[in-house]
């Protein structure tokens, strides 16, 4: 299971550059001007782990194959995109469809890049996003919630007293300008509810600040700022300069390792990116491992062994039987599958083990 990462933010700020940059395509239009982007670009972008390749190496793999990881470029919002401005009720439904959301903020000062507000400051460009996604979400709930109140009151429904009650606390933290993800559910019934209303600022978010290339390694004035406010919030912020990841395009290993260098990085932006996505999502990646094909997967923190199979094959979850099981240190340290087994290091896991980051697994099911 890869995950969906929507990108999005004001129109010129960067968004469509990064995500040429991430997917390494041309799929989305880069303009200096607004709406440029109207129509969601998705791109799949393999999720780069060297652990996958050193497991390919010590098992001889003919194919190595990433875990998948798909970027949504959003179209720019501007204010009143919850009354319909712009492409607001397109820009909203987008939103809805995806995992987290990577808001992408003007960090950096070019005359020659308009900007909608005729200034630069990230601070105001978040709010302005974020207050669009609560007037959106405050609209919704206002008409359900007195309703579910109602229906839990006069005709004691069991389903409308969890949503008064989860989604109640919802808006009350929306008229009090805070956003729905800050909500929290008592019990499973409560999360489900919560988690079926799709409400937009329940979505985890990921500031990405865009800087200027001698900004790349160290940030500045304005991404200081950024990762005050993501402090403050209890979210997450990266540094990312669109422009260094556009030119990393086409370049080899090597030359891009060089090139990285030379401005003082040790890693793409993209890099940075999907740690901070994965960290934001709970999601931690196992392997699978064998002559053919060493191959990466992705569930959230706390799967069981059935919900990885199922990650694979929906007949692996429902015919599992148990998982052989080698931490990735074992099989790196003792050279494979085989060393592993013959020190003890290759566990038999039943239906209630929680798989851990780098587990080496293979299956054993009956359908």
């Amino acid at each position: 299971m890869g995950f969906k990462c929507g990108i999005v933010g004001l129109p010129n700020v960067g968004k469509s550059t990064l995500f040429n940059a991430l997917t390494e395509t041309q799929a989305a239009q880069a303009a200096n001007y607004p709406f440029c982007t109207i129509e969601p670009n998705v791109g799949q972008v393999g999720v780069p782990d060297p652990r996958l390749d050193k497991l390919a190496e010590i098992a001889s793999s003919q194919k190595i194959i990433p875990t998948q990881l798909s970027f949504v470029d959003i179209a720019g919002l501007v204010r009143g995109a919850s009354k319909g401005e712009g492409l607001g009720n397109q820009f909203l439904g987008n939103i809805r469809e995806v995992d987290a959301i990577v808001h992408v903020l003007r960090c950096f000062e070019n005359d020659d890049i308009q900007h909608v507000d005729n200034r630069v400051d990230p601070i105001s460009d978040a709010e302005t996003v974020e207050i669009e996604l609560m007037l959106s979400d405050l609209e919704s709930l206002e008409k359900r919630v007195p309703a579910a109140q109602k229906r839990a009151t006069t005709g004691g429904d069991k389903e409308a007293k969890i949503v008064a009650s989860v989604l109640g606390q919802a808006l009350e933290l929306l008229r009090e300008g805070k956003p729905a993800r800050l909500t929290e559910p008592k019990d499973e019934d409560e999360a489900r509810v919560f988690a079926q209303a799709q409400l937009l600022t329940a979505k985890p978010v990921l500031y990405v600040c865009n800087v200027e290339e001698e900004s790349a390694a160290t940030g500045n004035a304005f991404s200081e700022k950024v990762f005050a406010k993501a402090k403050a919030e209890g979210a997450t912020a990266v540094i990312v300069s669109a422009a260094i990841e556009a030119d990393l395009v086409g370049m080899d290993a090597e030359e891009r390792t060089e090139f990285l260098g030379e401005l003082g990085l040790k890693e793409t932006g993209l890099a940075r990116i999907i740690r901070a996505g994965y960290e934001l999502l709970g999601l931690l990646t196992f392997f699978t491992v064998g002559p053919k094909e060493a191959r990466a997967w992705t569930v959230h923190k706390g799967a069981k062994g059935p919900q990885a199979a199922g990650a694979i094959h929906t007949d692996f979850e429902r015919g599992y039987i148990r998982a052989e099981t080698i931490a990735y240190d074992d099989y790196v340290t003792l050279g494979g599958e085989s060393a592993a087994r013959e020190a003890g290091k290759l566990r038999q896991e039943g239906k209630d083990y929680v798989v851990k980051d780098g587990d080496v697994l293979h299956f054993k099911f009956n359908v």
